[in-house]
């Protein structure tokens, strides 16, 4: 696939790069809606409620199997952004922290308002989707650093002491701009962590989490892609947290069979260094995508960001037709999530078919408005 921003699309490289967006934002989806019922529980009250092997199967929480928490919703709104910084770069302004922000600013609304507002114009389809405005137990640091119109940065981040690992869980899309070089998608992904979490043992895990990302959706495997993350990781001041929670899970591979105990020990903190340690490891070790996810949500930590990171790993990795079946069945909001990710992929190969000098099609801008 090619890496530069010329690439040449062919069809084959087209429907690959689809299958791993598919992939990517399912398998975040699917990871948290498995890992999310768990979060609060210790590793012996998940083995009391669901046996010895601790949970194996999607169980029930919000009211229903499948359901999404906020770290899905956020995902979505950052592929939302992507597209939108991209369509708006016609008009000469490019500075995609800002329409990220603004993206996020929408899923806020989501979390304080009835419903869709079809008053703002400008919001685009996804904010119209009325499923999106229930509220799943968001990050206090989520709400607030997107509470109100000023825009965190690295100079002067929201949230200085926050390391939650809610900020990684949505910075899988970053690793999808195949055609960026893995030093400008960290940048990229660091600058936006940095609106709601300020600590760089938070903002760089979200960096390092999508570099890996971006190396799986660019065909290369797990192991280049962690060695990859470490090498961008170097340059930047405040690494050495994340770059030894890294190199803790690539010693873990090491030490015989997976067990509960060896994710125990990676989770640490239950920060974002820690669950980036859980879903590299996991991802590693796993026989299979429901293997991995379920290795990785069994534990004290917070078990829906560690399912969606090991979900958007090994989707990226394997493509949408590797994740479980029985389990997207259930999975709530998978037509939204289809629809956007080959939104999303039409975008990156096709988007001067779509908008530009020559033309711009008018359905496509009443989705993904300039303004």
């Amino acid at each position: 696939m090619g890496a530069t921003a010329g690439a040449v699309w062919g069809r084959v490289e087209q429907q690959d790069f689809r299958s791993r967006v598919r992939g990517t934002l399912l398998g975040v989806a699917v990871g948290d809606a498995l890992g999310s019922p768990l979060n609060g529980l210790t590793l012996g009250e998940i083995r009391e409620a669901y046996g010895a092997e601790g949970l194996a199967d999607l169980a029930f929480g919000y009211g229903r199997r499948g359901a999404v928490t906020d770290l899905t919703q956020l995902t979505l709104f950052t592929l939302d952004g992507l597209i939108r910084a991209q369509v708006r770069r016609d008009t000469g302004a490019w500075h995609p922290p800002t329409d990220l922000h603004r993206a996020y600013r929408r899923w806020a609304a989501t979390q304080s308002d009835w419903g869709p507002d079809e008053r703002r114009k400008d919001d685009g389809w996804l904010a119209r989707e009325e499923w999106l405005y229930a509220r799943r137990d968001p990050a206090h640091a989520c709400l607030t650093g997107f509470g109100d119109e000023t825009m965190g940065t690295l100079d002067a981040p929201k949230n200085p002491g926050e390391l939650g690992a809610e900020v990684v869980a949505r910075s899988a899309p970053f690793g999808l701009l195949v055609g960026w070089e893995p030093q400008l998608v960290m940048q990229l992904a660091v600058e936006c962590a940095a609106q709601t979490h300020g600590h760089s043992t938070a903002y760089l895990a979200a960096g390092a989490y999508a570099v890996i990302v971006h190396a799986l959706a660019r065909g290369e495997g797990l192991d280049g892609a962690v060695q990859r993350a470490l090498a961008v990781l170097a340059a930047r001041p405040g690494q050495q947290p994340v770059t030894d929670a890294l190199q803790h899970a690539l010693g873990a591979v090491r030490q015989g069979m997976p067990t509960a105990a060896r994710v125990e020990e990676l989770v640490g903190e239950g920060t974002a260094e820690g669950l980036l340690a859980v879903a590299v490891y996991s991802a590693l070790v796993s026989e299979d995508i429901r293997h991995g996810l379920c290795l990785a949500v069994n534990h004290g930590g917070p078990s829906g960001a560690a399912g969606a990171l090991t979900g958007g790993l090994l989707g990226a990795l394997h493509g949408e037709t590797a994740l479980p079946p029985a389990w997207l069945a259930e999975l709530e909001g998978r037509p939204t999530m289809l629809v956007l990710a080959d939104d999303f992929a039409m975008e990156m190969t096709q988007g001067p078919a779509l908008h530009g000098p020559g033309g711009s099609s008018p359905g496509w801008l009443a989705r993904y408005p300039r303004a």
